[in-house]
């Protein structure tokens, strides 16, 4: 991948729950065919780093990422996996140490300007913002430009194709995450071809213009 911020590989991340690590690649080249390089798979179930495996190894064009990453255990064995990004919840002293240690991109998640802030001092500008509807969505995201314009996000959590173009159109978000490209029964049917095309809606969503790219958050 180029060296360019992960936040501008595409608008949307989609966000991926896999029971069984057989539909990883097809899914990933329905995602990459549809304009969504970026793929975090949450290790939210057994098959998440079998699929992180076998979607490094047989989708290069892929960017494929772990998310839901709580432990320094888990960096180490999803970057092992293949993983060239990291996604968490929310973030410690002793994870971000773990995640900043892995050598791949990583966004530690907040919810709060205090999270925010302490991040900033340990040299992190680039975050996921988690759960974004839930936590003040995108009047508490513009709320932030102002006094903390230095910090740039990817919301998560509640996020589907009606508020997504809110999100985008704010200065300090460059992408957004979502599932709304993976409805259940196209997973459920392995309807690839659907999801290529939710992919390629997805894809065409416009962001703000005029996004500077952050020290430190770069794709490798």
């Amino acid at each position: 991948m180029a060296a360019s911020s992960l936040l501008d590989l595409a608008p949307v991340v989609p966000v991926v729950v896999l029971s069984d690590a057989a539909d990883a690649v097809p899914l990933a080249r329905a995602l990459v065919a549809g304009g969504l390089p970026a793929i975090e798979v949450t290790l939210r179930t057994p098959a998440a780093l079998d699929a992180i495996r076998a979607i490094a190894e047989a989708v290069p064009d892929a960017v494929v990422g772990a998310g839901t990453v709580i432990t320094p255990e888990q960096v180490k064995d999803s970057v092992a996996a293949g993983a060239r990004f990291l996604v968490s919840p929310g973030w410690t002293d002793v994870l971000l140490a773990a995640m900043k240690a892995s050598g791949v991109p990583f966004l530690p998640g907040v919810s709060t300007t205090s999270e925010v802030v302490a991040l900033l001092e340990r040299g992190v500008r680039e975050m996921k913002f988690f759960p974004a509807q839930a936590a003040g969505g995108t009047a508490y995201l513009k709320s932030l430009a102002g006094p903390l314009p230095q910090a740039r996000f990817c919301p998560t959590g509640g996020i589907g194709p009606a508020n997504a173009p809110d999100y985008l159109a704010l200065p300090n978000v460059g992408c957004v995450g979502g599932t709304w490209m993976l409805p259940a029964d196209a997973l459920a049917a392995r309807d690839w071809d659907r999801i290529e095309s939710l992919a390629r809606e997805a894809a065409g969503l416009t962001r703000a213009p005029n996004r500077a790219l952050s020290a430190g958050g770069t794709c490798r």
